[in-house]
C-alpha cells in the first residue's frame, strides 16, 4: 500500500494532539483536583474558531486587528489542528493558601477573585502538552487569542482556555509571523 505524505502528516498531527490531551490530563494538579478540559478542533470547527478570533480582534483592536488576532487566526487556518486546554476557574480549597490575594477560598469566591491554582494547573498542563509536541517534532505555538475565542464560543462554562495550533510543514509556520505596523 502507498501512503502519501499529506495523509501520514495528518495522522501524525492527530496522534500528537491525542497524546497532548493525555499529557494535560495526567499532569499534576493543585490539591489533587482534576479540573482540566481538552478539545481538538480541525476542519470547519477550526475555521469557526479563526473567524471568532478575527471578530474579537476587530472588536478589541479595530483596524489594528491584524497585529495580533488576525495574525494568529491566519496561523490557525494554516495549522492542521488545534488543541484547546483549559481549567475550571473555581477555588481548589487549598487550606491557608492566599496565593489569590485573599485570605481564603471563600473570601476569594465572595469577592469574584480567581484561584491562582487555576493558572498554575493550566500552565503545568500546557507545558506537559507542548513538551510532548516537541518530542514528536510537531510545530506549535501557545496562543492566548485562541483561548479567548474558545471561551467566548462557550465550549465549557467557567473554563480558562489556551490554544495550541499544530503544524507539520517544510518550514515552521509560527516562525516568521511578523507584526504588522502602520
Amino acid at each position: 500500500m502507498l501512503y502519501e505524505s499529506s495523509y501520514l502528516e495528518e495522522k501524525a498531527v492527530l496522534q500528537t494532539a491525542a497524546r497532548m490531551c493525555a499529557a494535560a490530563r495526567t499532569a499534576p494538579k493543585a490539591h489533587g483536583k482534576d479540573t482540566v478540559h481538552t478539545l481538538v478542533l480541525t476542519g470547519e470547527e477550526k475555521e469557526q474558531l479563526a473567524q471568532k478570533m478575527e471578530a474579537i480582534g476587530t472588536r478589541e483592536m479595530g483596524a489594528k486587528m491584524n497585529t495580533w488576532h488576525g495574525r494568529d487566526a491566519a496561523n490557525l487556518r494554516a495549522a492542521q489542528a488545534v488543541v484547546l486546554i483549559g481549567t475550571e476557574q473555581k477555588q481548589r480549597g487549598v487550606p491557608h493558601c492566599g496565593y489569590c490575594g485573599f485570605r481564603d477560598c471563600m473570601e476569594c469566591k465572595n469577592n469574584g477573585g480567581n484561584c491562582a491554582f487555576a493558572y498554575v494547573d493550566l500552565g503545568i498542563a500546557i507545558s506537559s502538552a507542548v513538551s510532548l509536541a516537541a518530542v514528536d517534532m510537531v510545530d506549535n505555538r501557545i496562543m492566548y487569542s485562541i483561548g479567548k475565542a474558545a471561551a467566548e464560543m462557550g465550549y465549557a462554562d467557567g473554563v480558562l482556555w489556551l490554544g495550541i495550533p499544530l503544524s507539520i510543514a517544510g518550514k515552521n509556520i509560527f516562525f516568521d509571523r511578523g507584526i504588522f505596523h502602520d
